[in-house]
């Protein structure tokens, strides 16, 4: 079978890339269970499958990269040899569904979520003649059908429990108004505690007027992006993860991981957050800063190994890949 990653970023990413992360997950985990996997990714990707690239590194990292045309070439490049495969797998969001209908092999596409209302008309053309996996309920749109909701697994045995975690909170994930980075900035702030920032900056303008200000390497650290070899340190040595959303967020690796770390989370209630987060047991679910302040009181009263075992039981690779093997063999059932 064939995945299809997004080329923004390497596969695995290096630090930032969710949908790569899902790819490489995806493909690794395929591999694994004995199947045969072509993955459609950049040059410089890692894996364990067949790499099929046009593309030499992603061009979030490499500047010199058309963005639309290197994406173009690497759609065209796994429908050009659909028939080598019994699924493609598009974790590439709505672009490749118009090429879809231009071959026999049946397209499983992962909808990671939708950045505008305008896309939808895509997917609803598709909707027929596809299949859709949601990745949480809360994302499921009322104009599509799905073939399933899979929520991502990760690798739990990357992660692991801090020996000492500290007093500190944590903000995981890209800076930007969606995110909520000044909130958890407050929310430190009337707690007494320092808050480490950590990710990529995706909105330069909210850094430089609404966070970087506060940055003083005492009270509000700023750790720039962090790689999967800082991951369990950062996330398992927190108090909690501050993950004050500002939308409905599809899924949220860093809250899962974070649990994974034992690590508990305090989340706004808001998209996929019901899903994931057990309110009292992994995490705690809020409406405003006022509960988040109360809610940091009352993290250090969760059982952290109790977060991670829970983790551990709902969210791994072994669980999504089953899912999916089972829709894939709906799909290739149902083309036959």
């Amino acid at each position: 079978m064939a995945v299809l990653a997004p080329i923004a970023w390497r596969t695995p990413p290096r630090h930032y890339g969710p949908w790569e992360q899902f790819a490489s997950l995806l493909a690794e985990g395929l591999v694994a269970a004995g199947h045969d996997v072509t993955l459609f990714a950049t040059a410089d990707s890692i894996t364990t499958a067949t790499l099929h690239a046009t593309a030499p590194a992603g061009w979030s990292e490499d500047t010199t990269i058309d963005p639309k045309v290197a994406e173009c070439l690497h759609i065209a490049s796994v429908f050009e040899r659909a028939g080598e495969f019994d699924v493609i797998h598009n974790g590439f969001d709505f672009l490749p569904l118009t090429y879809s209908g231009l071959v026999a092999t049946p397209v499983v596409t992962t909808v990671h979520g939708f950045s505008s209302d305008r896309i939808v008309p895509v997917y609803e053309r598709y909707d027929r003649t596809t299949t859709y996996v949601s990745i949480s309920d809360a994302d499921r749109h009322p104009n599509l059908h799905y073939a399933a909701t899979i929520h991502h697994g990760i690798d739990v045995e990357e992660f692991g429990i801090h020996p000492n975690p500290g007093e500190h909170l944590l903000f995981f994930g890209r800076i930007h108004p969606d995110k909520g980075t000044a909130d958890a900035i407050a929310v430190a702030r009337r707690c007494g505690r320092r808050l480490d920032v950590a990710g990529i900056i995706q909105d330069e303008q909210y850094f430089r007027d609404e966070i970087a200000p506060h940055v003083d390497g005492e009270q509000v650290r700023y750790l720039g992006p962090v790689g999967a070899e800082s991951r369990t340190e950062v996330l398992g040595g927190a108090h909690a993860l501050l993950h004050l959303i500002d939308f409905d967020e599809p899924f949220g690796y860093s809250v899962v991981e974070a649990m994974a770390c034992g690590t508990p989370v305090i989340a706004n209630a808001r998209g996929s957050m019901g899903e994931l987060i057990t309110h009292g047991v992994t995490g705690f679910l809020v409406d405003d800063l006022d509960s988040a302040v109360a809610a940091v009181g009352r993290a250090g009263e969760l059982y952290r190994t109790g977060i991670a075992e829970h983790a551990a039981r709902r969210f791994t690779v072994t669980t999504m890949i089953d899912e999916y093997v089972t829709v894939y063999r709906a799909v290739i059932g149902n083309r036959t």
